[in-house]
């Protein structure tokens, strides 16, 4: 069977190929406008502060003051300890919650109720005041002691900031045992493990993968809420600071002093989180993602490999 072709539809043999599309980009004049904006409001912000009346030599010559680093170490053992208490204690709560028994899981949601339904500052002030009520503290077997001589401003930091983050570590380590699938727990109890050996076998190294990046934040918090343990006089970095400041006279550059030293803290907490994130993210991925050395070694090496060098 033959087709008719229709020669007269072909274009010719020596016609000229067909022009190529150009892609034209759409142009984005709001990124633009809104680039110059952010860049003309910090030119602003520059020129304010480097017209102010500021002292910035007294940063770098106050920045490992004894004082200032003694309040450092203060802030960092205080943001340490309470955030000890606050796992532990969240662990704790966490069970406690999913118990069957009404008691203990009643108990766990009040305390969770109570302690993120009130702000840590007026926590940290109810703690130190406590004294005008209670004369002394009678343990009766153990300790016995005027409640000034107990109540530390230490003692008061540490329990208004740990006791507060254990309410919010009970959620977020509820949330990382739930997100664990029932069957896991199932399989566990059917080849005869116990609920105790089950959570700490099977369950909480899978919840760890849901725990760890927002305790890392929390963490993070920590350290800046530290800040209010001043109401309480504890000495801290803040209160360094304002300390230094006002014998030296350079009030304002001490607190930005206090500022830079919380952003040194708290960009070493951010990079330990991300590797600490990146060690529990191994089991839910076949391929983890270059870290930044690891990606600026590769470019590194590809360029030298470019050039010719080996």
């Amino acid at each position: 069977m033959s087709v008719d072709v229709d020669k007269s539809a072909q274009p010719p043999a020596d016609a000229p190929p067909p022009p190529s599309l150009k892609a034209i980009p759409v142009r984005h004049y709001g990124r633009w406008v809104a680039a110059i904006v952010v860049i003309g409001l910090i030119l602003l912000l520059g020129r304010a502060f480097a017209t102010a009346d500021v002292n910035w030599d007294a940063i770098p010559q106050y920045m490992f003051n004894a004082d200032i680093l003694k309040g450092l170490r203060n802030t960092l053992l205080i943001t340490v300890l309470s955030m000890i208490i606050g796992i532990v204690g969240g662990v704790i709560l966490a069970v406690m919650r999913q118990s069957k028994n009404p008691v203990t899981s009643t108990v766990a949601w009040f305390y969770v109720w109570f302690f993120r339904g009130t702000p840590v500052y007026v926590q940290l002030f109810l703690w130190f005041n406590l004294g005008l009520v209670f004369q002394y503290i009678d343990i009766m077997p153990i300790y016995k002691d005027e409640w000034s001589d107990f109540m530390t401003p230490f003692l008061c930091a540490l329990l208004g900031l740990g006791l507060n983050e254990a309410a919010y570590m009970a959620e977020i380590c509820r949330a990382g045992l739930n997100a664990v699938d029932e069957g896991q727990t199932e399989a566990a109890h059917a080849l005869g493990m116990s609920h105790a050996k089950t959570l700490r076998r099977i369950i909480v190294p899978q919840a760890m993968r849901v725990i760890v990046p927002p305790t890392g934040n929390e963490v993070i918090n920590m350290l800046k809420t530290s800040s209010l343990v001043i109401a309480v006089q504890y000495y801290d970095l803040l209160q360094a600071a304002q300390n230094v400041g006002r014998d030296s006279g350079v009030v304002v550059e001490m607190l930005i002093l206090a500022a830079a030293w919380y952003l040194i803290a708290t960009t070493v907490l951010s990079i330990g989180q991300y590797y600490l994130e990146r060690y529990y993210a191994r089991g839910s991925s076949r391929q983890l993602p270059l870290t930044p050395l690891q990606r600026a070694k590769a470019k590194l090496s590809g360029g030298f490999n470019r050039g010719g060098v080996a």
